[in-house]
Protein backbone atom coordinates (compact mmCIF):
# COMPACT_ATOMS: atom_id res chain seq x y z
CA UNK A 1 0.00 0.00 0.00
CA UNK A 2 1.48 3.27 -1.07
CA UNK A 3 1.19 6.69 0.56
CA UNK A 4 -1.54 7.96 -1.78
CA UNK A 5 -3.82 5.04 -0.88
CA UNK A 6 -3.33 5.66 2.84
CA UNK A 7 -4.08 9.37 2.42
CA UNK A 8 -7.20 8.60 0.35
CA UNK A 9 -8.43 6.05 2.94
CA UNK A 10 -7.90 8.56 5.76
CA UNK A 11 -9.75 11.26 3.79
CA UNK A 12 -12.71 8.91 3.30
CA UNK A 13 -12.73 7.98 7.02
CA UNK A 14 -12.65 11.66 8.02
CA UNK A 15 -15.48 12.47 5.57
CA UNK A 16 -17.64 9.62 6.94
CA UNK A 17 -16.97 10.69 10.54
CA UNK A 18 -17.81 14.33 9.66
CA UNK A 19 -21.06 13.19 8.03
CA UNK A 20 -22.00 11.14 11.12
CA UNK A 21 -21.31 14.11 13.42
CA UNK A 22 -23.38 16.39 11.16
CA UNK A 23 -26.35 13.98 11.22
CA UNK A 24 -26.11 13.75 15.02
CA UNK A 25 -25.98 17.55 15.35
CA UNK A 26 -29.01 18.04 13.08
CA UNK A 27 -31.04 15.55 15.13
CA UNK A 28 -29.96 17.17 18.40
CA UNK A 29 -30.86 20.62 17.05
CA UNK A 30 -34.30 19.43 15.92
CA UNK A 31 -34.96 17.85 19.30
CA UNK A 32 -33.83 21.04 21.05
CA UNK A 33 -36.08 23.15 18.83
CA UNK A 34 -39.09 20.92 19.61
CA UNK A 35 -38.41 21.18 23.35
CA UNK A 36 -37.95 24.93 23.12
CA UNK A 37 -41.61 25.34 22.10
CA UNK A 38 -43.11 22.52 24.21
CA UNK A 39 -46.35 23.56 25.90
CA UNK A 40 -47.13 22.19 29.36
CA UNK A 41 -50.78 22.56 30.27
CA UNK A 42 -51.84 22.21 33.91
CA UNK A 43 -55.32 22.03 35.41
CA UNK A 44 -55.54 23.18 39.04
CA UNK A 45 -58.28 23.57 41.59
CA UNK A 46 -58.17 26.78 43.61
CA UNK A 47 -60.29 27.53 46.64
CA UNK A 48 -59.46 30.54 48.78
CA UNK A 49 -62.25 32.22 50.72
CA UNK A 50 -63.03 35.71 49.44
CA UNK A 51 -61.08 35.18 46.20
CA UNK A 52 -61.80 33.71 42.79
CA UNK A 53 -62.10 29.92 43.06
CA UNK A 54 -62.50 27.09 40.61
CA UNK A 55 -60.62 25.16 37.93
CA UNK A 56 -57.69 27.01 36.42
CA UNK A 57 -55.90 26.18 33.15
CA UNK A 58 -52.26 27.23 32.93
CA UNK A 59 -49.77 26.90 30.08
CA UNK A 60 -46.52 26.64 32.02
CA UNK A 61 -44.50 25.55 28.98
CA UNK A 62 -42.31 27.43 26.56
CA UNK A 63 -44.67 27.41 23.58
CA UNK A 64 -48.33 27.59 22.62
CA UNK A 65 -50.57 24.52 22.90
CA UNK A 66 -52.83 23.51 20.03
CA UNK A 67 -55.95 21.85 21.46
CA UNK A 68 -56.74 18.58 19.69
CA UNK A 69 -59.75 17.51 21.73
CA UNK A 70 -61.45 17.78 25.10
CA UNK A 71 -63.56 15.37 27.09
CA UNK A 72 -65.90 16.28 29.94
CA UNK A 73 -67.50 13.77 32.31
CA UNK A 74 -69.77 14.57 35.27
CA UNK A 75 -70.79 11.89 37.78
CA UNK A 76 -69.31 9.23 35.50
CA UNK A 77 -71.54 10.27 32.57
CA UNK A 78 -69.85 11.60 29.44
CA UNK A 79 -71.15 15.12 28.90
CA UNK A 80 -69.14 15.85 25.74
CA UNK A 81 -66.50 18.42 24.96
CA UNK A 82 -65.49 21.52 26.91
CA UNK A 83 -67.58 24.08 25.06
CA UNK A 84 -70.51 26.28 26.13
CA UNK A 85 -73.02 23.41 25.91
CA UNK A 86 -70.74 21.11 27.93
CA UNK A 87 -70.07 23.76 30.56
CA UNK A 88 -73.80 24.47 30.82
CA UNK A 89 -74.54 20.77 31.37
CA UNK A 90 -71.81 20.58 34.04
CA UNK A 91 -73.27 23.65 35.83
CA UNK A 92 -76.85 22.39 35.53
CA UNK A 93 -78.71 22.36 38.83
CA UNK A 94 -76.24 24.51 40.77
CA UNK A 95 -77.86 27.27 42.81
CA UNK A 96 -74.89 29.61 42.30
CA UNK A 97 -74.18 29.62 38.54
CA UNK A 98 -70.38 29.67 38.06
CA UNK A 99 -68.67 31.63 35.30
CA UNK A 100 -67.22 29.50 32.48
CA UNK A 101 -64.48 30.07 29.89
CA UNK A 102 -64.63 27.58 27.05
CA UNK A 103 -62.66 27.05 23.86
CA UNK A 104 -62.89 25.21 20.60
CA UNK A 105 -60.92 22.25 19.39
CA UNK A 106 -57.95 23.40 17.30
CA UNK A 107 -57.78 26.57 19.38
CA UNK A 108 -54.29 27.68 20.40
CA UNK A 109 -53.57 28.28 24.09
CA UNK A 110 -50.87 30.95 24.32
CA UNK A 111 -47.68 30.66 26.31
CA UNK A 112 -48.19 32.10 29.82
CA UNK A 113 -51.98 31.57 29.50
CA UNK A 114 -53.65 31.46 32.91
CA UNK A 115 -57.44 31.48 33.15
CA UNK A 116 -60.19 29.93 35.25
CA UNK A 117 -62.29 27.57 33.12
CA UNK A 118 -65.03 27.32 35.75
CA UNK A 119 -65.14 29.78 38.65
CA UNK A 120 -67.01 31.74 41.29
CA UNK A 121 -65.91 35.12 42.59
CA UNK A 122 -65.71 35.75 45.49
CA UNK A 123 -65.68 32.23 46.89
CA UNK A 124 -67.71 31.65 50.05
CA UNK A 125 -67.50 28.05 51.37
CA UNK A 126 -71.11 27.84 52.55
CA UNK A 127 -72.68 29.52 49.52
CA UNK A 128 -70.60 27.56 47.00
CA UNK A 129 -70.55 24.08 48.59
CA UNK A 130 -72.31 22.55 45.54
CA UNK A 131 -69.77 24.12 43.20
CA UNK A 132 -66.83 22.81 45.24
CA UNK A 133 -68.42 19.35 45.26
CA UNK A 134 -68.72 19.54 41.47
CA UNK A 135 -65.08 20.49 40.81
CA UNK A 136 -63.56 18.20 43.45
CA UNK A 137 -65.64 15.01 43.38
CA UNK A 138 -67.91 14.95 40.32
CA UNK A 139 -66.13 16.52 37.35
CA UNK A 140 -63.51 14.86 35.12
CA UNK A 141 -61.90 16.98 32.37
CA UNK A 142 -59.26 15.95 29.87
CA UNK A 143 -57.55 18.14 27.28
CA UNK A 144 -55.43 16.61 24.50
CA UNK A 145 -52.99 19.00 22.86
CA UNK A 146 -49.74 19.30 20.91
CA UNK A 147 -47.05 21.85 20.16
CA UNK A 148 -46.80 23.80 16.91
CA UNK A 149 -44.63 20.97 15.54
CA UNK A 150 -47.51 18.51 16.06
CA UNK A 151 -47.68 14.79 16.58
CA UNK A 152 -46.92 14.62 20.32
CA UNK A 153 -50.45 13.94 21.64
CA UNK A 154 -49.88 15.44 25.09
CA UNK A 155 -52.77 15.48 27.57
CA UNK A 156 -53.71 16.97 30.91
CA UNK A 157 -56.44 15.52 33.11
CA UNK A 158 -58.36 16.81 36.10
CA UNK A 159 -59.75 13.77 37.90
CA UNK A 160 -62.28 13.67 40.71
CA UNK A 161 -60.72 13.29 44.12
CA UNK A 162 -61.56 10.07 45.90
CA UNK A 163 -62.11 9.91 49.60
CA UNK A 164 -59.36 7.83 51.16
Amino acid sequence: MDGETVIAACAVAIAVASFAVSVYEVRATRQHNRHSVRPILQLQRRMSKGQKAGIRLINAGLGPAVVLSTSLTVDGEVVGVWNKAGADRAREGLVAWPYAVTFTESQTIATDYEEFLLSVDPYEPHAHAEFIDLITRRLHLEIRYESLYGGENFHVTLRPRTEG
